[in-house]
């Protein structure tokens, strides 16, 4: 069965990651939530008071850092490790999102994560999340996927998010954090946030999350049936 690469990309607090998980353990795929690698390096720059404007503590705290992801064995939830540690909670809060925009804005640190990236990618069979992983981490993705939703709408469902989690704040102060992320995301001279021109628009405002999960995995499988129809044709043909 020919394997692909899932990208879905699309503005904070869309859903993308838990989409992402469902439709890579529907497909029997790889996980990566790229938001995540950037949230842990926003929580070791903010631990070790890295300045972000200076390029070499910037590129002194990289060469310190290591990002992997853990499948926990008990809700069979794929975790965030930072240096061997489980940050997967801390890197979740709201101090970490108020931060992770302007982080992930720096030229070295996208020019790190996205080589980490692209040799996760390099067996296929992985769904990846992200703000650019159609454009410029995987350009060539077999299934590109860009989800969007009213920006109130994503504010009070990261409002339930941090609820669930103990942590209260405010519904306006989320969605003001929201549009701020959206425009450093969408405005930034590295890897902004765009629709890959190739990508299929997903407006999940007023979806369920089964029906968000159910399209993207039906075109997942669509790609995969029709390439892997090429691929016994072409072997055919040798």
């Amino acid at each position: 069965m020919y394997r692909i690469i899932v990208a879905i990309d699309g503005f904070s607090s869309c859903g993308k990651s838990t989409t992402a998980r469902k439709v890579a353990e529907n497909l029997g795929y790889a996980y990566v939530d790229t938001g995540a690698m950037y949230r842990a390096v926003t929580l070791y720059f903010l631990g070790h008071h890295v300045t972000p404007t200076n390029p070499k503590e910037v590129s002194a705290a990289l060469a310190g850092i290591s990002i992997t992801f853990r499948r926990n064995p008990h809700n069979q939830a794929n975790e965030t490790f930072l240096n061997g540690l489980n940050v997967e909670s801390e890197i979740r809060k709201m101090h970490i999102s108020e931060q992770v925009s302007q982080v992930s804005a720096i030229p070295e640190v996208r020019k790190a994560m996205v080589a980490q990236q692209q040799l996760m990618g390099r067996a296929k069979g992985l769904v990846m999340d992200g703000r650019d992983i159609g454009s410029v981490v995987f350009p060539k993705a077999e299934l590109k996927v860009f989800m969007t939703a009213d920006p109130l709408i994503r504010a009070q469902r990261r409002q339930a998010e941090l609820l669930a989690k103990g942590e209260m704040v405010e519904l306006q102060e989320i969605l003001e954090n929201l549009q701020k992320r959206d425009l450093l995301d969408t405005t930034r001279t590295e890897s902004p946030l765009v629709r890959a021109e190739d990508a299929i628009l997903l407006d999940n405002s007023f979806l369920t999350f089964g029906e968000q999960v159910d399209l993207v995995t039906g075109w997942a499988d669509t790609r995969i049936a029709r390439l892997s129809r090429l691929e016994e044709i072409h072997r055919k043909n040798l």
